[in-house]
Parts: C-alpha cells; sequence; structure tokens
C-alpha cells in the first residue's frame, strides 16, 4: 500500500516542495499526523493552525527533544517595520508546543501556560528561525528553551515555554 504524502511529508520520508534536502525531518507518530489530518491541520508542517497557518510558521524538524521552523518577517512587522514581538512569540509557543506534544505522546496533548519572551534585537526583512530545545520533559509538564535568529544567525528573541500535558 503506497504511504500518503501527509505520511511521508511528516515523517520525513520524501522531498520536500524544494527538493530531498529541504524535506521537513519530523519524528512524528503515526496517530499524531492522523489525529492532525481529520482536524484538518496540514501534518507535513504543524504550522500552528490558524495563526501559524497566517504568519508562514513552517515546522521543518521535529522531535520531542528539539523542533526548528521558520517564519517570514514579511507580514509579521509592528508599524515600524520591525518584526513584531508577538510574532516571534508565536513562533516560540508553536515550536515549544510541538516537542511538548510529541513528548507528551499518543492520548495526551499539550497546552501551553507560562511563555516569556525577551526581545534582543530586530529583525527587519528575512525569514527568521527558531530552535526550541527541551530543558525538562516530566510526566504532567515539559518545558522548553526557544532561541529565535535572523538570517545572519544572530539571536533576536529568547524564550521560554513551560507546557501543561494532559490526557485526552
Amino acid at each position: 500500500m503506497a504511504e500518503s504524502a501527509a505520511t511521508a511529508a511528516a515523517t520525513g520520508t520524501s522531498a520536500g516542495p524544494d527538493g530531498p534536502e529541504n524535506a521537513p525531518h519530523l519524528d512524528i507518530p503515526q496517530d499524531v499526523i492522523d489525529h492532525f489530518a481529520r482536524l484538518g491541520v496540514d501534518p507535513a508542517t504543524f504550522s500552528g493552525g490558524d495563526l501559524g497557518r497566517r504568519m508562514g510558521i513552517r515546522v521543518v524538524e521535529a522531535s520531542p527533544e528539539r523542533v526548528v521552523g521558520t517564519m517570514p518577517v514579511d507580514g509579521n512587522r509592528q508599524p515600524y517595520g520591525l518584526l513584531h514581538g508577538g510574532a516571534s512569540a508565536a513562533l516560540a509557543e508553536t515550536l515549544g508546543s510541538v516537542g511538548a506534544m510529541l513528548h507528551a505522546g499518543p492520548g495526551r496533548y499539550a497546552v501551553g501556560v507560562d511563555l516569556n519572551a525577551t526581545h534582543h534585537r530586530s529583525a527587519t526583512s528575512g525569514i527568521v528561525t527558531g530552535v526550541a530545545t527541551a530543558v525538562y520533559r516530566g510526566r504532567t509538564a515539559a518545558t522548553y528553551e526557544i532561541a529565535v535568529t535572523d538570517d545572519q544567525g544572530r539571536r533576536i528573541t529568547s524564550c521560554r515555554l513551560t507546557c501543561m500535558l494532559r490526557d485526552t
């Protein structure tokens, strides 16, 4: 039986839109893929739902230990032309929540309960990249540190997210 396109993309077993070298590397269990597909969420990107889709968030690597995603600055600027701090926070919460959800496992879900963001510098163009790294992964909570960097690799925002893990 042929593997579905959503499954192939979510598990990193097929090429991305820009070729195999740009395919997402997502370690997502099949039950999670199926759950999100039923909700109409593209499991190939785990974009963070409607908000993530509007903001252009794209998850390119995901495991319970580390989640990497990108977001364009264009379309996410505040009135002064700088990347909106809330956009950086939304990227961070999306990435940390994906990691916590993957850690939680089948039959469980993650909900953010605390988000802290410190903005170090601005970005005015390009793509920002967020890397969420697990700090604590327990039975009822998971905490991630998220570093958001600009195209030159300079840290623009440091975040910490704690998610409560619940049974469905």
